[in-house]
């Protein structure tokens, strides 16, 4: 069986989507009878285009805010009749709108052999109404509305089925657009591969990542620093739970003693410090007080460092606004890590319900009581999360059952 996937780029810079097709295709690549290509919107020279075991046809960046490109759909043309099934992964650009009419020519010049590729879709949480209410999103609403009626409304209701990773991004995805009719919504997970075992090169990568932490507790942010994610709750509410603010205030008053808060540094981790909202999360770090030596922004951790990181944190915490799946809150309960996660990351009902984590609004309030309940945790209930952590990992979200799933899925 021939799977040919379509994704906007495979730059790992980009995380999300990128990320996803990467950890489908490694739990597909464990059928002797699958193949899997990818074809994208990358430059063909780009440095990870030759480090995947599988086929990547890199067809050039596209153009305009709508990613378009000249040779996409007569690549399609030529090439969709030797693949059984296609998957368009997101939404909203070029790529789908080429699909549909690829599909239609293919369909409409059929002679001899029957043209039978099957064709789904993976939004990947792309149908998630919070992107039409996000105040900073206003205009790009405006865009997507019109561009469902004239263009993805057709993309989204001739596929054969839509792909969802869990349950709750297929409710949400009911609630955004109409008319909204897919043949089928299906729920195939998204299994996130085992990690490696634990070594001291991993825990020497990061240190040589981050020297400054030093031997100190900490708590892991690793992701895109960007709004969505909710950084600058995280660093408002560390600093209060840290006491910073309080000592900041209070400083002057030689009556005033250090109160006894946690002692936990804090590591945001990920690309996007570079960008405007990534220097205002920079620069409100520098209002705390001592903060060279409480967080730490070590940039994009990979391989050995991004392990270490992981292993040798006390939990991973990721207050976002929306989080489709959330791998890095995944690979953290693979690692053995408690979460404290928002309830807008989607798989938060299954941490919850697996006594995996913390879960709290995606409110400043509601950051820092994520941050407070687990500062008031004993040593016996933190390490009691830990397990349970593991053990929702391998319920929920191992990637061998989640292959056989997705597999189940486009072929029945």
């Amino acid at each position: 069986m021939k799977i040919l996937h379509i994704t906007a780029s495979m730059d790992p810079k980009l995380g999300g989507v990128c990320q996803a097709v990467k950890t489908i295709i490694k739990g597909l690549n464990n059928f002797q009878n699958v193949q899997n290509e990818v074809v994208s919107f990358d430059h063909p020279d780009a440095s990870f285009i030759g480090e995947k075991s599988y086929s990547i046809h890199a067809l050039g960046l596209g153009k305009t805010p709508w990613f378009y490109n000249a040779v996409y759909i007569p690549w399609l043309l030529q090439n969709l009749p030797d693949f059984d099934t296609v998957i368009l992964h997101g939404l909203w650009n070029y790529q789908g709108y080429g699909l549909v009419k690829a599909l239609r020519m293919l369909r409409s010049k059929q002679t001899h052999a029957p043209f039978n590729t099957k064709f789904f879709v993976m939004p990947h949480g792309m149908l998630d109404p919070y992107f039409q209410k996000a105040s900073g999103r206003k205009l790009k609403a405006i865009r997507n509305w019109f561009y469902w009626k004239l263009v993805e409304r057709k993309v989204i209701n001739q596929t054969n089925g839509l792909l969802f990773t869990c349950g709750a991004e297929l409710k949400l995805a009911r609630k955004t657009f109409t008319p909204y009719h897919p043949v089928k919504e299906l729920v195939v997970g998204l299994g996130v591969e085992e990690p490696p075992v634990f070594t001291a090169v991993m825990r020497e990568a990061f240190s040589s990542s981050c020297p400054d932490l030093a031997d100190n507790p900490y708590l892991l942010f690793i992701s895109r620093i960007h709004e969505k994610k909710g950084v600058d709750m995280l660093i408002d509410a560390y600093g209060k739970t840290q006491g910073i603010d309080e000592m900041n205030e209070k400083q002057h008053d030689a009556s005033f003693s250090t109160p006894k808060f946690t002692a936990s540094k804090l590591v945001v981790a990920g690309p996007g410090t570079e960008t405007p909202y990534g220097q205002k999360i920079k620069n409100s770090v520098l209002k705390l007080q001592k903060t060279a030596t409480t967080v730490f922004f070590p940039g994009m951790l990979t391989g050995n460092a991004k392990w270490g990181a992981f292993y040798g944190c006390e939990a991973f915490v990721l207050p976002s606004h929306q989080e489709n799946f959330g791998i890095a809150a995944v690979e953290a309960l693979a690692c053995g890590k408690p979460v404290l996660i928002s309830n807008q990351v989607n798989i938060w009902t299954e941490i919850a319900a697996a006594e995996a984590g913390i879960i709290a609004d995606d409110t400043a309030a509601g950051t820092q009581q994520l941050l407070e309940n687990w500062n008031n945790l004993t040593a016996k209930q933190k390490t009691e999360m830990g397990r349970n952590a593991r053990k929702c990992y391998e319920k929920h979200f191992a990637d061998g059952p989640a292959a056989i799933n997705f597999l189940r899925a486009i072929t029945t």
